[in-house]
């Protein structure tokens, strides 16, 4: 099933859901969808609509995240970036297949406070009929074998979307940001995830 040369500008979530539905005849569950793409295009706000149209649950990539400081990061190619930021196994290992297997999932989110290893506390999520991953690098190939429809959110003015990021995040922080993560973005969104392998294609505008 491919929809990645549907009019991106209609209604993003009300797409997504029809897909969804698709599936769903197709008596799978639950079912795994993977909100993917740059960073400031909305998929997190897509994530939470999906969430709350079906009662699903959502997964933030950001809990997986391998940490390292700056400077080490922006000494690795784009390759290595894409490869280590999200730490896929123990995304699959300690979320995904549980989920899919109607097991709760708990695990522990990286420290964001510190900067450093894994939280204290826990994450968890119960079993649903619609499990959503959110974030970038979460349509990775490594995680295809589990991923029911892959969504590539993209917004048509770049520019906007920097700005969107800007505005969230501050300067400073940008600066860093995009000096760091631009070229594995780029990277991954032309060698590892074109937007004609994903399934569907939506504008987060």
């Amino acid at each position: 099933m491919k929809d990645q040369y549907g009019d991106p500008t209609g209604n993003a979530v009300q797409r997504i859901i029809d897909n969804v539905r698709q599936i769903n005849g197709k008596d799978r569950e639950p079912i795994v969808i993977a909100i993917d793409g740059r960073s400031g295009v909305g998929k997190s706000t897509l994530s939470a609509a999906l969430a709350a149209h079906f009662s699903g649950v959502v997964i933030e990539s950001d809990d997986f995240f391998s940490g390292g400081a700056d400077a080490d990061w922006a000494q690795r190619s784009p390759n290595e970036k894409v490869d280590l930021c999200i730490n896929w196994r123990r995304l699959r290992a300690e979320a995904i297949e549980p989920l899919r297997a109607g097991r709760t999932a708990i695990w522990h989110p990286f420290n964001f406070a510190t900067g450093v290893g894994l939280a204290d506390h826990t994450v968890s999520r119960d079993p649903a009929s619609l499990i959503i991953l959110d974030g970038i690098y979460t349509a990775r190939p490594e995680l295809a074998d589990l991923v029911d429809l892959a969504v590539l959110v993209e917004m048509a003015d770049d520019l906007r979307r920097r700005q969107r990021l800007l505005a969230r995040e501050g300067g400073p922080f940008m600066t860093s940001w995009h000096a760091i993560w631009d070229d594995a973005e780029d990277y991954y969104f032309t060698s590892v995830r074109p937007p004609e392998s994903f399934d569907l294609l939506v504008c987060g505008d």
